[in-house]
């Protein structure tokens, strides 16, 4: 079963500009190709035949390269980033439009920012959205499940999803860092996946996680900027103003799925009215506010705030939204302290708290949104 990617809008960039996707492994990349473009020409280089030639002469893509190709997908750009100069210059000079799949940013960063910066837009592929799942007639949301097991397709779609994840971490371990040496020890990386899964949606101590990992600090933060790099999170900073003074400047990172996040701690279940269930769906509002903006092309940044005092908000969308998670079945007011501190010294438009509540409802000037009914109206523009 395929599910469209109805959000994703590569197609219609395709129509203008040549396009660079990027995404973690599995988030569905080829099946989008195959299942919603329909390039003339595919090079897949995964495929080592295919990986061969490339590398031995890349000018076979000009080779073979017809008039009437309009749409060439090379696939895991990444895997041969030298072949970025033929197909930036053919991007100039043949017409034709080229899709360049990827799963990490960090070679292609480092040696060909050109392409990626004006000839090719850079768009990204995540797991599956709530509005993606929700759209299908059998409505294949589950927050429960997706709060388990995350959205990967593969995890979605499978009879054995705890089965999908192991063999997923595994074989990242295996395929994106030991292949690409990335890191010396993939031992010491091991642990620090581990230890960093199990901080996932909290303020990142670079000592602590050192400390735990057995790894020096300045290893900690190479091994977090590898995690951005290939894709598999993202560092949220704290929000800042000018009455916030006292407020954190560490950040708080969220691996790109909830499902890996909870693989790599060893979390098997996340029983509703724990404290792993309310960090899952902070973790879920995050995931969705990150691809909603990125599919939309959003300008807002996504941040949180924190006072040394203890008050906090877990995101601030721009500088005019505050949203704070919280896993209960009734918000109370004792769950609207964050947002009242904050827009006494930054007066927010709207203010909203993401619950287990089962109606909409407002306190005291603050939305109170059942979480999937927040969903809703987020794929529906209705948030920001």
């Amino acid at each position: 079963m395929y599910i469209p990617r109805i959000f994703c809008p590569i197609a219609e960039t395709l129509k203008t500009k040549s396009v660079l996707l990027l995404g973690p492994r599995r988030t569905g990349k080829t099946q989008y190709i195959k299942n919603q473009l329909k390039p003339d020409r595919v090079y897949n280089l995964l495929l080592n035949r295919e990986f061969v030639k490339l590398a031995a002469n890349p000018g076979l893509i000009r080779e073979e390269l017809q008039k009437k190709d309009r749409l060439i997908v090379v696939d895991e750009i990444q895997k041969l980033p030298s072949l970025m100069d033929e197909i930036h210059d053919l991007i100039e000079t043949s017409g034709a439009r080229f899709l360049l799949t990827g799963s990490s940013a960090r070679k292609l960063r480092r040696t060909h920012t050109s392409l990626m910066a004006g000839r090719a837009r850079v768009q990204n592929l995540w797991p599956f959205t709530y509005a993606e799942l929700k759209s299908r007639p059998k409505h294949l949301f589950d927050l429960q499940k997706v709060l388990t097991y995350g959205s990967l397709p593969p995890v979605s779609l499978s009879a054995s999803p705890a089965r999908e994840l192991e063999d997923y971490a595994g074989a990242y371990l295996k395929e994106e860092i030991q292949a690409e040496a990335i890191v010396r020890k993939i031992e010491n990386f091991s642990r620090f996946l581990r230890v960093a899964a199990l901080t996932n949606a909290e303020l990142v101590n670079f000592n602590e996680v050192a400390r735990d990992a057995q790894v020096p600090p300045r290893t900690i933060i190479e091994y977090f900027n590898i995690l951005e790099d290939t894709l598999l999170g993202n560092m949220v900073p704290p929000f800042r103003h000018a009455a916030s003074r006292k407020a954190y400047s560490m950040g708080k990172f969220y691996f790109f799925d909830i499902g890996v996040a909870n693989s790599l701690a060893g979390i098997t279940q996340v029983p509703r009215g724990t404290p792993v269930y309310g960090k899952a769906l902070e973790h879920l509002v995050y995931l969705e506010l990150k691809a909603y903006k990125s599919y939309k092309n959003k300008a807002e940044e996504i941040q949180f705030w924190r006072t040394y005092e203890g008050s906090e908000v877990d995101f601030v969308v721009g500088d005019s939204i505050g949203i704070e998670v919280k896993a209960s079945e009734m918000a109370h007011a004792g769950h609207l302290k964050g947002l009242r501190s904050l827009d006494n010294q930054h007066k927010l438009k709207r203010k909203i708290v993401v619950s287990c509540d089962t109606r909409k409802r407002a306190l005291g000037g603050i939305e109170i949104l059942p979480a999937e009914e927040f969903l809703g109206m987020l794929w529906a523009g209705q948030i920001f």
